[in-house]
């Protein structure tokens, strides 16, 4: 019914108006002997990895586009930002609108009850807090484009490799987006626990929280066990 990949950063899930290699080509590998090729369930931005959830068929497609509008599936990330929020944890409600008609997929945050703007809400829990990075676990509420990226940008931490929301420089050469599909559950059953994967952190990640001094096995375990506590409270927009 579901299948879950770990989606490598800098590999977009749809063609582009530029062309090159997308997930999309490779979806035909993971028929396992089903008739239709697995489609997405969600999206997850280009340069973002990690988990990113596949329907095996129309019907299991329906039921996880239900499962994810409404909010039931829940998704950590993690993320290592320039800064941190001033709370070690918290939540962030602060709606997003487009910044410009012409680039609709750029978002800012805006104040409560502007025109056309969205409900966005995150939770969020900091993991470890340096000098000048510092690794944030994200959980959306609700799932708007770049909500996560805009979010951390208005609380003054952009995330890095950010070259959109002010985590890095837009020209060549600058460091890649550290963001990360840490885990998801998704309830595919009406009783029972949900089925839940995790994705390693990627070298990329690894490598900047080994020059921090951190663990990547234990800030991925530590962002397990805060989702963990997060699923089991009901949790509403």
């Amino acid at each position: 019914m579901m299948l879950i990949v770990d989606k490598p950063a800098g590999l977009p899930v749809h063609k582009g108006p530029k062309g090159g290699e997308t997930l999309a080509d490779h979806l035909d590998a993971l028929r396992f002997g089903l008739p239709r090729t697995p489609e997405l369930a969600h999206r997850l931005d280009k340069d973002t990895s990690g988990c990113l959830v596949l329907g095996r068929h129309p019907k299991a497609l329906a039921l996880l586009g239900k499962l994810f509008a409404s909010g039931a599936v829940d998704k950590t990330y993690v993320a290592l930002t320039q800064g941190a929020p001033a709370a070690d944890e918290g939540r962030i409600d602060q709606p997003l609108a487009k910044r410009s008609p012409h680039r609709g997929w750029w978002m800012q945050a805006v104040p409560k009850g502007t025109a056309g703007a969205q409900e966005a809400i995150t939770d969020f829990r900091v993991l470890h807090r340096g000098d000048h990075l510092s690794v944030v676990a994200l959980s959306p509420v609700t799932g708007r484009t770049h909500q996560l990226r805009a979010h951390l940008a208005h609380l003054g931490c952009p995330i890095l490799g950010d070259a959109i929301y002010g985590g890095a420089s837009r020209l060549p050469g600058g460091p890649m987006l550290h963001l990360h599909s840490r885990r998801i559950a998704v309830p595919l059953a009406k009783s029972g626990p949900a089925v839940t994967a995790t994705a390693p952190l990627p070298p990329h990640i690894c490598a900047s929280l080994q020059v921090l001094g951190l663990v990547p096995e234990e800030i991925g375990a530590a962002a397990d066990r805060w989702a963990q506590t997060q699923e089991q409270v009901p949790r509403s927009a």
